[in-house]
């Protein structure tokens, strides 16, 4: 075994509420959705990623399906471990004849608290890692959008994840000020199963609502494109008879307003805070606009409206923290904001 621990295996991982990425040799080599199959009773690993969101709520008695992260942090610490270690087999599912080290970068919610970011450590360190290293999740959707950290202008994020919305200002390689909350993706999908079991009396999954928001999600609700009806099927609340119904863009926008009102209110609180020459940078580059809840239809005209800073949507918004990760472990050494 000893032959072969020079060999380093370099990886950079967005490990994400929704969705975990990796990075090696600069290929996103695995993009699954954060989410373990496990036996009831032994806690053996049965399947990860797609396959196990595929048994998501589908589940009997000896089967346990289990989202390991919550609100951006470890909620179930085996269960991420046992993520991580089955992620990073996928990238060499060949290689069973020698472990190699491994050098990794990982990003974390710019609120973790000291505990949450030793169980990310703790996680990395069992699944296999030998060195590990931690960037904030501002900072590398910044890299990951193409912005210089290290310039003396300022630069603003809003990052809005499965789990946290993370916003920030950033120069000088740091984070000026911040504010990590915990309303994102997982709330909007919340609004919408409340919204359908209220205003329609329609039970419908956390799959379903996914769907719903993938389809229909909207901030605005008069857009300029209207997408289609999305057709919700499930069991009626009161006879639990099959019921159909289709679903319009307006109602999903009403139905997230009050979540998207309090990022809104974070941004405000954020730009409250940040420095006046920097605010001149931010009011004269615009804000930038990254993860999947950037992808809602007509967010950045609704924040443009509310705040009168232009907001620009990264190219490819959800993988923009994962391709700053990458970035930051090839700098590894150059970059000082990185955590050991």
């Amino acid at each position: 075994m000893g032959l072969f621990s020079f060999l380093t295996q370099e990886i950079a991982i967005d490990l994400g509420t929704a969705n975990t990425i990796i990075i090696h040799n600069d290929k996103i080599v695995v993009d699954e959705p954060s989410i373990v199959a496990v036996d009831a009773h032994t806690g053996k690993l049965l399947s990860l990623g797609e396959k196990a969101r595929q048994m998501h709520g589908k589940t009997h008695e000896h089967i346990k399906v289990i989202r390991p992260l919550r609100d951006g942090v470890i909620a179930d610490f085996n269960a991420a471990e046992l993520m991580i270690r089955g992620m990073i087999k996928m990238i060499n599912p060949t290689k069973k004849y020698f472990s190699q080290s491994l050098k990794m970068v990982i990003c974390i919610p710019s609120g973790s608290t000291e505990v949450e970011v030793r169980a990310v450590r703790d996680s990395s360190e069992h699944a296999g890692a030998r060195e590990v290293y931690m960037i904030y999740e501002p900072m590398a959707a910044a890299l990951g959008i193409g912005l210089d950290v290290e310039a003396p202008d300022g630069n603003m994020i809003v990052d809005i994840g499965g789990g946290t919305t993370e916003i920030a200002v950033i120069a000088l390689g740091g984070i000026v000020c911040n504010e990590s909350m915990r309303i994102a993706g997982d709330e909007f999908t919340l609004d919408i199963q409340s919204y359908m079991r209220h205003q329609h009396n329609i039970k419908v999954g956390e799959r379903t609502a996914e769907d719903i928001k993938i389809n229909v999600g909207a901030a605005l609700p008069e857009l300029d494109s209207v997408p289609h009806d999305y057709v919700v099927r499930g069991p009626n609340q009161m006879t639990a008879l099959p019921f159909e119904i289709p679903v319009s863009y307006s109602e999903i926008a009403h139905s997230l307003d009050k979540s998207i009102s309090k990022i809104e209110s974070a941004i405000m609180t954020v730009l409250e805070m940040t420095p006046p020459e920097l605010y001149a940078d931010i009011a004269n580059s615009g804000i930038y606009l990254a993860g999947g809840g950037a992808l809602l239809r007509g967010l950045d005209k609704r924040l443009f409206e509310k705040i009168n800073i232009p907001f620009h949507i990264a190219d490819d918004p959800l993988h923009a923290v994962a391709r700053g990760t990458g970035i930051a472990l090839k700098n590894v050494d150059k970059f000082r904001f990185l955590m050991r």
